[in-house]
């Protein structure tokens, strides 16, 4: 038998929920689910007790869930309650999420601690093979959560995984600018990139922060601080669809993820800071087609959210930022190792520069 083991779980936008368990050969025993939330009929409470005694230490949130939903069903089917169960603030996800933090397999913000790295200006190339370095480092148990802004100089298009090269990029117009194409770990959509012209971010973070939440779900945790941040610099914004950061007056910014073996994961965001339009059109055939029903097509025109909307130089808004993600994390200042840093050098020479990577999707 365990000493006794306990969870907590806000939900966003709802109520707490708490989970005081013990745990026998291997399997739950003594679940007792509290918290501030509301549930009708009262009875309702010991089935989800009664039903999470016996489940394996190993069970998914997704299994605890459906047990969870099975057993409230059957009880009502059976006629233990005389009408369905309402439940308000919560929901069978948001137990079986207080579950797995009671048992260690998921955790909270307030159980890491997050290294801000500033290792200053760098190639973009070697910003995305530090992406990779920093999330097998953490899925390996050698670094832990990590934070960082890309600083850069030479301009760049970053496409995701998954984007076709020749369908992204026009290589001609890169060439005639003197813009690199570097591809990434993470899908998403290209990034283009010239010296302050957007402010971008990668999160490195166990992926017990985000056990059992979908993909989509994931995106708007690993942002919620950023929502802050940007509310704090005087512009109102909210999620949209899978990825996107919008405002009444449009897009802001895009996020990306991998997942690494081993369990970690890696988020980043970029944001339109000042952008120069009409060279972006040049140089990303997508972008053409995205933007062909705005009218972008002066030479003078900028995609400009952030500077428009907070009216801050780029370097007060990031620092506004840092201020933000300090005031809602644990974070530590350190830098990366020369282990670190040696292993994203030659992941530049071997992959990231590579035309075999660069074009791997053609």
């Amino acid at each position: 038998m365990s000493e006794p083991l306990h969870g907590e779980y806000k939900v966003p936008g709802g109520k707490l929920v708490a989970v005081d368990l013990e745990v026998h050969d291997h399997r739950l025993s003594r679940v007792a689910v509290s918290g501030d939330f509301f549930l009708d009929p009262d009875e309702a409470l010991e089935v989800i007790n009664h039903c999470l005694d016996g489940a394996s230490v190993d069970t998914t949130v997704g299994e605890l869930r459906s047990r969870i939903e099975q057993a409230l069903a059957d009880a009502h089917s059976r006629g233990t309650f005389g009408a369905p169960v309402t439940m308000a603030g919560f929901d069978a996800h948001a137990v079986a999420m207080t579950v797995r933090r009671a048992l260690g397999r998921a955790t909270a913000w307030a159980d890491h601690e997050i290294t801000f790295l500033d290792p200053g200006p760098l190639d973009p190339a070697m910003h995305a093979a530090l992406d990779e370095v920093l999330g097998r480092e953490l899925a390996a148990g050698r670094r832990g959560p990590t934070f960082r802004f890309w600083e850069w100089h030479n301009p760049a298009v970053v496409i995701g995984s998954f984007q076709s090269l020749r369908n992204e990029v026009d290589a001609e117009a890169a060439e005639r600018y003197g813009i690199q194409v570097v591809r990434r770990i993470s899908g998403g959509g290209a990034m283009f990139m010239e010296a302050g012209n957007c402010i971008t971010f990668s999160l490195v973070v166990p992926e017990s922060l985000v056990d059992g939440m979908s993909y989509e779900a994931s995106y708007a945790f690993l942002d919620q601080w950023v929502l802050r941040a940007l509310a704090e610099v005087g512009v109102d914004a909210h999620y949209a669809g899978l990825n996107d950061i919008a405002s009444p007056a449009g897009k802001i910014a895009g996020a990306a993820q991998k997942r690494f073996v081993g369990g970690a994961v890696l988020h980043h965001v970029t944001m339109a800071y000042d952008i120069d339009a009409d060279k972006m059109l040049q140089v990303l055939r997508i972008g053409r087609e995205k933007l062909s029903d705005k009218g972008t097509k002066s030479a003078n025109k900028r995609v400009d959210p952030v500077r428009s909307q907070t009216h801050l130089p780029r370097a007060e808004v990031m620092a506004s930022f840092l201020n933000s993600f300090r005031a809602n994390f644990r974070v530590v200042d350190g830098s990366l190792t020369a282990d670190e840093l040696a292993q994203a050098e030659a992941l530049v020479a071997t992959k990231f520069a590579t035309p075999e990577w660069t074009a791997r999707v053609p």
